[in-house]
């Protein structure tokens, strides 16, 4: 196995973190020796032993070896000791990580690697590491709002609904069920209010992942109105709900909630709303957008990945994806980075991130 095989055999063991480690990253470590893989290893839970020494746990000698590592070895003491400390300790020969730590405390591994003699490289498979990790690294380079990501389905042509408004159910029931998965791993789940009065969603994971914390649930409208009778709004003693509205009638909405445990927030327009939750602390949102409110996040420039369901089918007529969102010359356009495509039953999902958040 090439460093690059094992590189990508971390990144898929990393994974295994979605939903359990936030707001850690997701990282995994692979041992080889010789092209033989002889230990490897993820973060698997918040407040446990890192990849690093579930790797070396699973190694009877790692004296000499080359650790392969999604993310750069941490540097300092949190919930548990310096990953660095224990790469030397093992007398490991070399390390290589795909992306930099950007934390001010963890940083600097490789520097305390190199100067105990250890051979490090950084940068193989950088960019799919830090699409893995998109949520963590734009919290620390980007501090005044949150990783937001768009999920979407549509058929062929490009329709979430057909001309009736029936959207249930365009994609696969394998593609329902990696939605699941997906919210597992945000810290909030958001729609619009047209999306909360029209379908009365639950908004909760229910799935093979059940997160450590469960997401905050979110509704985005600026009128100031919220069905008291809402499932979102009936539940909001039973899991965090935030309704995020405009400015001049946030008052009156708190008002009529009254006696229930909704939160009401006040946003100028979409980017003061996502503001105002990365204020709380929420530092990556997934929305299930209708056509209007997507458009809209789109025109405000707030979208950082897009999950594109499309299922086989063909509507002819019905409510566009993206809705009346602003042209733009083909010349002008920005080219989405794909970070994975792969089949959901019948439909496929493709997925884009506007930009991959790489250290400069």
């Amino acid at each position: 196995m090439t460093e690059r095989e094992a590189m990508k055999r971390a990144l898929g063991l990393a994974k295994k973190g979605w939903g359990r480690v936030a707001p850690n990253p997701m990282v995994g470590a692979v041992l080889l020796r010789d092209g033989d893989v002889i230990g490897e290893g993820c973060h698997r839970e918040y407040g446990g032993n890192h990849a690093e020494v579930h790797a070396l746990s699973d190694c009877d000698d790692p004296r000499g070896a080359t650790c392969v590592v999604t993310l750069e070895p941490c540097a300092h003491v949190g919930k548990t000791p310096p990953c660095v400390d224990a790469l030397i300790a093992a007398q490991v020969g070399r390390v290589v990580y795909a992306v930099p730590d950007p934390g001010t405390m963890s940083s600097g591994g490789g520097r305390l690697l190199r100067a105990h003699g250890i051979d490090v490289e950084c940068g193989l498979e950088a960019e799919a590491a830090a699409a893995l990790n998109a949520p963590f690294l734009w919290s620390h380079k980007r501090k005044n709002r949150p990783f937001v990501a768009i999920k979407m389905g549509a058929s062929l042509d490009g329709f979430t609904a057909d001309a009736m408004g029936n959207s249930q159910w365009i994609s696969s029931p394998e593609a329902r069920a990696h939605v699941h998965w997906l919210r597992a791993g945000f810290d909030a789940v958001a729609v619009g209010r047209g999306t909360a009065e029209n379908d009365d969603p639950q908004l909760t994971v229910r799935g093979d992942v059940i997160p450590r914390v469960s997401p905050y649930r979110v509704v985005l409208g600026h009128s100031g109105k919220l069905g008291r009778d809402l499932e979102l709004v009936r539940t909001s003693g039973e899991m965090p709900t935030i309704f995020v509205t405009g400015k001049g009638v946030a008052g009156e909405a708190a008002r009529k909630l009254e006696g229930t445990e909704v939160q009401v927030l006040a946003a100028d327009d979409i980017l003061s709303a996502f503001e105002a939750l990365r204020a709380m602390d929420i530092r990556s949102v997934f929305v299930e957008p209708g056509a209007r409110l997507a458009a809209v996040m789109l025109d405000a420039g707030v979208v950082d990945r897009i999950y594109w369901i499309q299922a086989p089918i063909l509507l002819g007529r019905g409510a566009p994806a993206f809705g009346n969102a602003a042209p733009t010359p083909l010349d002008e356009t920005v080219r989405w980075v794909p970070t994975e495509r792969k089949s959901l039953g019948d439909s496929n999902l493709l997925v884009v991130d506007r930009e991959i958040c790489l250290r400069e």
